[in-house]
């Protein structure tokens, strides 16, 4: 070691077989503490040294050192805090052509835990001002012989103003078999067993202390590629800004398998218990412009194309605009804005369907044909709270279900009044599942704290009309509502709208959610009030032309109202 020319020059150094201890004691010691430093006591006594001359570099002109190594060294980490105990074995490190301007090479092997680890590549060179200037770097890591992670480019100036601009490279793997490796389960069962089978990471990482930057990213998982790009500045707030874009994913093989119902009932219980308010804090200093493109998205059976959203967020204020998605052959047009700026947030919803083909949807949503036709729809309401009971109690706005050319699965309405005998069990029991087809079903609403209007509620259908009006409340869970169908002695033109005879049936629907009553008004159908049929004329339909005459109004009004129990489920005197 020429100490006047300040050049070292090493042609080898190697330590063979080290065995390694470390251990932190419960009381928070580790002996490992105060190696290499000064003791507190003399630290303090010692005065202050005067800086540095500006430009000062290391002790030393030069460095070489062909080969370092250390070979088939051992460490022990023991935590008693925490009882952990890991083992580092068979651990081997290289380091060779080692000097301050040239890049130094690196292999670094162990077994962790007995799990085989690998580093190698080259880093360098550090240059005469450690701390200084550029040091490109180029690192391929090997874990457990299922993950591989290649990291390649360089760290400026680390020790005054720290820039990165790296390339983090993960090869294709599998977070089942990386999980396997180590002895660990799986940590989420998925309703696909298939899934999870591939994950890869591309990007290009730049920023600083104060920001970073994700740019030409790409992450495969399974079938599903999305490109993305992200930033982060102003941590303490933070502003962040990003741009998704997805080819296509099924979230549903993704989900955990369904749980019992008991087990989400009493989860439900116990936050209604503890109910906390929710600090909107952080949502009220974040600040962000983040994209979003799908290509086609499956959730809940459901399955949506070109889905576009753009979220803003900044003094509280978080508008979603457009919120856009093609589905079902038709399309829908959305936009949210939420306001957070008091202690209750505020959310506005603004929403328009338009040719979305209703029956496919439900089926694949609810698994049950309930209706057909195309929808158009429009929504504008608005809410207050972030718990159910408190939305339904501020709920206010107005919209439009608008069905067209369906009908409606389950119920047969035309065919009950074509066949009056059949409902009264005197005739024979259709085969077919029963439907009600109609023109059109519109469905208006106003709403104001809750209380939902329906007045001018119609259906059009072959030998049907019906009319809607009354009111829903939300928050009670409660029903007041009349419905008037028509059933008139025609087929001919489903949007006819001229007087014809027919059987007036006015029914109340009153109760709760829960608890529906539908009370029917037989002495105003029987008596022929309201533009019904005559008594005489229902007695044909429903007797025959060689019927007992004689049987009185009474005891019929009394089977009607019987078969009306069984055929309306929920039916009250």
């Amino acid at each position: 070691m020429p100490l006047l020319s300040r050049k070292i020059e090493v042609n080898t150094f190697v330590l063979e077989e080290p065995v390694i201890h470390l251990e932190k004691l419960k009381n928070g010691t580790a002996n490992w503490t105060g190696i290499g430093g000064e003791d507190k006591a003399k630290k303090k006594a010692k005065p202050k040294a005067d800086p540095a001359p500006s430009g000062q570099g290391m002790p030393i002109s030069e460095l070489r050192v062909d080969n370092f190594a250390i070979t088939n060294g051992h460490l022990i980490y023991i935590d008693q805090t925490t009882g952990t105990k890991k083992q580092i074995t068979d651990l081997n490190l290289a380091l060779s052509d080692i000097s301050l301007d040239r890049p130094v090479n690196i292999r670094f092997d162990a077994n962790l835990d007995g799990k085989p680890v690998s580093v190698t590549g080259k880093a360098g060179p550090i240059g005469s001002t450690p701390g200084k200037g550029s040091m490109a770097f180029d690192m391929a890591a090997n874990l457990l012989d299922e993950l591989k992670i290649t990291v390649a480019g360089s760290v400026t100036d680390p020790a005054t103003a720290l820039a990165l601009d790296v390339l983090i490279d993960v090869a294709p793997f599998s977070p089942k078999k990386v999980m396997a490796a180590l002895d660990q389960p799986f940590p989420v069962k998925t309703r696909d067993p298939g899934v999870l089978e591939k994950v890869a990471v591309k990007t290009k990482v730049t920023g600083s202390p104060t920001n970073i930057v994700l740019s030409d990213g790409v992450l495969i998982l399974d079938d599903s590629t999305l490109k993305f790009s992200a930033g982060a500045k102003a941590f303490q707030k933070p502003d962040l800004a990003f741009d998704l874009q997805l080819d296509a994913i099924d979230l549903d093989r993704y989900l955990p398998e369904s749980e019992s119902k008991k087990g989400p009932e009493k989860k439900e219980k116990a936050s209604k218990s503890g109910e906390k308010k929710i600090d909107y804090g952080p949502l009220r200093r974040l600040v962000l412009d983040g994209k979003i493109k799908v290509g086609q998205l499956r959730a809940s059976g459901a399955t949506v194309q070109d889905i576009v959203v753009h979220i803003l967020a900044k003094n509280g204020i978080i508008t979603v605009d457009p919120m856009d998605a093609k589905l079902y052959q038709g399309s829908v047009d959305s936009t949210l804005l939420v306001n957070v700026q008091k202690s209750e947030p505020r959310t506005a919803v603004k929403l328009s369907a338009d040719s979305i083909q209703a029956g496919p949807m439900l089926v694949d949503v609810t698994k049950k044909e309930l209706i057909e036709g195309t929808l158009n729809s429009s929504l504008d309401i608005v809410v207050k709270g972030d718990t159910p009971d408190r939305i339904k109690q501020s709920l206010t706005g107005k919209g439009q279900l608008l069905f067209n050319d369906g009908a409606i699965i389950g119920i047969d309405l035309a065919n009950s009044v074509r066949n009056v005998k059949s409902k009264l069990g005197m005739g024979e029991t259709p085969t077919e599942k029963p439907r009600t087809d109609f023109a059109e079903l519109k469905i208006p609403f106003t709403a104001k704290s809750g209380l939902v209007t329906i007045d001018g509620t119609s259906l059009s259908s072959p030998l049907l009309r019906v009319l809607m009006d009354g009111k829903v409340d939300l928050p009670k869970e409660g029903l007041d509502i009349r419905v008037e169908p028509k059933f008139v002695a025609t087929l001919k033109g489903q949007g006819d709208t001229k007087q014809r005879s027919g059987l007036m049936v006015p029914v109340m629907i009153t109760g709760t959610f829960a608890s529906p009553k539908i009370r029917p008004d037989l002495k105003g159908m029987i008596s022929g009030g309201g533009g019904a049929i005559d008594t005489e004329s229902l007695k044909k339909s429903v007797l025959g032309s060689d019927g007992d005459q004689k049987i009185q109004i009474e005891t019929q009004k009394e089977d009607i109202k019987k078969q009306l129990k069984s055929f309306l489920p929920g039916i009250t005197d």
